[in-house]
């Protein structure tokens, strides 16, 4: 990874640490900058594989929330188990270059069976994130040292990384720790937001004939589409009914004993 990708991995991970509200965490968490680093950096056409990379930093955050929640794991070591899952996702899938197209359906289907499982599982609030948020930062020379350790194992592996080395959760290993009081809820969130990253994935697909340029801007134009289709809705039926309530509110008022006849 180049200085420029620490700094975007940096600011995505001080971005998220900022931020109260876990869907917006998660939001943030998943913009493609690392990714967009990552494809300027290394050259690598955009092909089906990039699209399971997406499935494989999906199951990242799962092993990660399986083996701190669950098995309760150290979070760092829980990041390491992540990690070992999404090398494991690189090397099954080997040097075999997958077709976009029919990749794309398979991984869209994963994400909405993925969606509706999740949906009927609401995990308990954390009953006080702002403390939370404040036990699991990490001192920021410790949050470097993981981004460059990060960056240095991609570059070593990266012969069984290949196209995976685009998506590969270089800002997550230190999301997961910022967020790990909460990583359920995170998850749950992150898994509804891939598909804005598969939106961008196809973007570049798009325009990486053009120009890196153009691939790029095509990519985060289909993020943007997708990511605005799946949180303006809500957000717009959130608005309309508030102000119903409001507006029912000061109109009805219950009635008083001393009213009655």
């Amino acid at each position: 990874m180049t200085a420029q990708g620490v700094l975007l991995v940096t600011a995505v991970v001080w971005a998220v640490s900022l931020i109260r509200p876990v869907r917006w965490r998660a939001f943030v968490a998943s913009l493609p900058l690392p990714m967009s680093a990552a494809l300027l950096a290394t050259g690598y056409q955009v092909d089906g594989g990039q699209l399971v990379g997406v499935v494989g930093l999906n199951l990242f955050f799962g092993i990660v929330l399986l083996t701190h929640h669950r098995l309760r794991w150290p979070i760092l070591l829980a990041d390491l188990a992540g990690i070992a899952g999404y090398l494991a996702v690189a090397a099954a899938l080997g040097p075999v270059a997958l077709p976009l197209l029919p990749t794309l359906a398979g991984v869209v289907l994963l994400w909405l069976i993925a969606v509706l499982v999740l949906g009927r599982w609401a995990p308990a609030p954390d009953p006080d994130p702002v403390v939370a948020s404040e036990a699991a930062r990490l001192p920021a020379a410790v949050r470097l040292l993981l981004i460059l350790a990060g960056a240095t194992l991609t570059g070593l592996l990266g012969q069984v990384l290949r196209g995976l080395v685009v998506t590969f959760p270089y800002a997550g290993v230190l999301v997961a720790v910022e967020v790990r009081r909460e990583l359920p809820e995170f998850c749950r969130h992150f898994v509804r937001n891939s598909l804005a990253l598969i939106g961008f994935l196809a973007g570049v697909y798009l325009g990486q004939e053009v120009s890196g340029g153009v691939a790029l801007a095509l990519g985060w134009a289909g993020f943007g589409l997708i990511a605005a289709a799946l949180h303006l809705p809500p957000y717009l039926h959130g608005k309309r009914s508030s102000a119903a309530v409001t507006a029912t509110g000061s109109v009805a008022e219950p009635a008083s004993d001393d009213g009655k006849r």
